[in-house]
């Protein structure tokens, strides 16, 4: 699914006015309509509601939802604010009907004063102040009535977007003059700014409504940002003939854990296995290997050179793909055989952890690295990496360059893991849940991207399928188990009915 920006909606209304073709007016009935529809299968006419409009083509739904909530029977007062004199003209046009609807209990037009109405925990506020095309924040009389509606026990409906949230960047908003709304009614997608943490507060509960914009136009402008759906998955997915052998189904090297942190590499190790490559090995460091041999005798042992630490870069051309990072310590004996086998290795490789830790402390060696390299971090690491952000949509910018400048794939872990192509590209993954915030599960997902990468797949679909494999078994296991008790190596063993899923 694609996540259009603010300019690509309004070419997208535009497209299909022109190709349906359809009046602009008729396309703000539509989705009015579809958003009345969606009030009334939450809240009965007996709810008394209280719609705030803007002067754009928000308020214009806002009015029109107004007169079709009216037309129902429900109780409605309408305060449109028309500061500058300026509405837009479908926000006009509604504006005339609902001065002639003899249902609308109150309309106002706010053009100077305002004396706010009593809003009460009974009252549902539909906010229809701005939408998509805000594009700097909320100030003056505005802020101050975000502040009262927030302030307020109302229940609060936005339309599109929480007024004074921008539909990508906001970075340098204000964040008390944004609306908190309990649900948003979007329209057609969700917008960018959904799938950032410190937006949730916001947002409330999402309702993506189908207004019927053109497929066509949908499917000819070019969007940046996308969901991943479960279809692209199964499209991506090998199938194996029925007389394939291990020799042919790729052979993995994990190069993970240090002295005390076997349980990374065996975490690794395991998910490698059940992600459907042919061969393992795994080397880790001396200590380590009784318990790597006990619990993953799947697995090939390669002993590192050293007792409690990873020192020495190995060859790599019997492989198929490297994953390196998981609990390997952060010596600078490690850092030096880390560069070295970065360096020299010519199979796909897979770098999460301490290996994005040591490079955070040698950010010169990112010069180094070879294309098409994929990295695993976490918000911190990839600070870390390259330097703070002040929130998602920085952070997302700054994983898109690192991307471009490694012409490599740097994954960026969270509720909605983003994967970031060398090209701009951003997929984000709509599967996973807060149970896998857990120790371990970043290794697991290692393990599962290097499996991929071993047997045949492109990088990207590796990606795609590892993360989405990785949120898919982790919700298949929280629903038997629930999230608090979650474990990395449920998530493991979960991975057979996750494929199962997809295959079937």
């Amino acid at each position: 699914m694609k996540i259009f920006t603010g300019a690509q909606i309004k070419e997208l209304d535009k497209y299909t006015i022109e190709n349906e073709p359809i009046s602009s007016l008729n396309l703000m009935e539509r989705a009015a309509q579809t958003m009345t529809r969606a009030i009334t299968e939450v809240w009965s006419s007996s709810t008394p509601v209280v719609v705030f409009a803007g002067p754009g083509n928000n308020g214009g739904d806002a009015l029109a939802m107004a007169r079709q909530l009216a037309d129902l029977g429900y109780q409605v007062s309408v305060y449109l604010f028309n500061i500058s004199g300026y509405l837009s003209p479908d926000c006009a046009a509604n504006k005339k009907q609902i001065v002639e609807n003899k249902r609308v209990y109150q309309f106002i037009e706010v053009t100077q004063e305002f004396d706010p109405p009593q809003l009460d925990e009974n009252i549902l506020v539909i906010d229809g102040l701005f939408g998509s095309g805000l594009n700097k924040p909320l100030a003056g009389g505005f802020s101050s009535l975000v502040k009262y509606i927030n302030a307020s026990q109302a229940k609060v409906v936005s339309i599109d977007l929480p007024s004074g949230l921008m539909a990508e960047d906001n970075t340098y908003n204000v964040r008390a003059n944004i609306i908190r709304a309990h649900m948003t009614l979007t329209l057609q997608q969700p917008k960018l700014s959904f799938l950032f943490a410190e937006n949730q507060q916001f947002i409330g509960q999402i309702r993506v409504l189908d207004i019927r914009l053109s497929q066509e136009g949908m499917q000819k402008i070019e969007a940046p940002y996308s969901i991943i759906d479960e279809s692209d998955i199964r499209k991506c997915l090998h199938h194996r003939d029925p007389f394939a052998h291990k020799g042919e189904m790729g052979h993995a090297l994990l190069i993970a854990g240090s002295y005390c942190m076997a349980g990374a590499a065996i975490l690794a190790a395991k998910a490698c296995l059940r992600s459907g490559v042919g061969k393992l090995t795994v080397n880790s460091p001396k200590r380590n290997i009784p318990i790597i041999q006990q619990t993953v005798p799947e697995a090939i042992i390669q002993k590192s050179s050293e007792e409690t630490i990873f020192a020495e870069a190995v060859e790599t051309e019997d492989y198929k793909a490297l994953g390196i990072g998981p609990g390997l310590g952060q010596s600078e004996q490690t850092a030096i055989a880390l560069i070295a086998q970065l360096r020299r290795t010519q199979c796909p490789i897979v770098a999460d952890a301490d290996a994005l830790n040591i490079l955070a402390n040698h950010r010169a060696w990112l010069q180094q690295l070879p294309k098409g390299i994929i990295l695993t971090p976490h918000p911190k690491e990839l600070d870390r990496m390259e330097g703070h952000s002040a929130d998602s949509y920085e952070r997302l910018t700054k994983a898109c360059g690192l991307a471009e400048r490694l012409q490599g794939i740097v994954i960026v872990k969270g509720h909605y893991t983003a994967i970031c192509m060398a090209d701009g590209h951003v997929m984000f993954n709509p599967t996973g849940n807060a149970g896998m915030a857990t120790a371990g599960s970043g290794d697991v997902l290692t393990g599962i991207i290097t499996g991929l990468l071993a047997q045949g797949y492109q990088p990207k679909e590796a990606c795609m399928i590892g993360v989405y494999l990785h949120g898919l078994a982790g919700d298949l296991a929280a629903a038997d188990l629930g999230e608090e008790s979650l474990l990395a190596s449920d998530i493991i063993s979960y991975m057979p009915r996750a494929f199962k899923r997809l295959k079937d």
